[in-house]
């Protein structure tokens, strides 16, 4: 079953939507939030709805459009269906992924290190 209803993408959109082709890029952009993380977290309808909405509204990625006479800009990025960096870092968080974390290099077993090194209990004139 979708996470997001092609009622759900209506009604975000404001205007009635083909239910095929709506349920068809749902399935799509459900596909998309599932090769960042799986399964989705709870929440993730929300970006599915996202990158469904753009991909539904506006499948060629016109980002400019001049009525007389006609002409058409369009970006050098992507079009159709695909996630931005935000909708990518929004899943990561919502499964728990994301923010800063620390690794620590000791390996397992290795004992508490010395309180100074053994250097130092060597008298100053050692050495000369």
């Amino acid at each position: 079953m979708p996470l997001v209803a092609p009622q759900a993408l209506a009604d975000f959109l404001g205007q009635d939507v083909q239910e095929e082709r709506a349920a068809l890029i749902i399935a799509q952009a459900e596909s998309l939030c599932r090769a960042v993380v799986s399964p989705l977290p709870e929440g993730a309808g929300a970006v599915v709805l996202s990158v469904a909405a753009r991909a539904y509204a506006n499948p060629q990625g016109i980002v400019a459009e001049t009525v007389g006479p006609y002409s058409v800009q369009r970006p050098q990025s992507q079009a159709g269906l695909y996630m931005t960096r935000d909708e990518r870092r929004s899943l990561k968080l919502m499964a728990g992924r994301g923010g800063a974390f620390s690794v620590d290099p000791t390996p397992k077993g290795a004992g508490a290190p010395p309180a100074r090194p053994p250097s130092w209990d060597l008298p100053w004139w050692y050495g000369q």
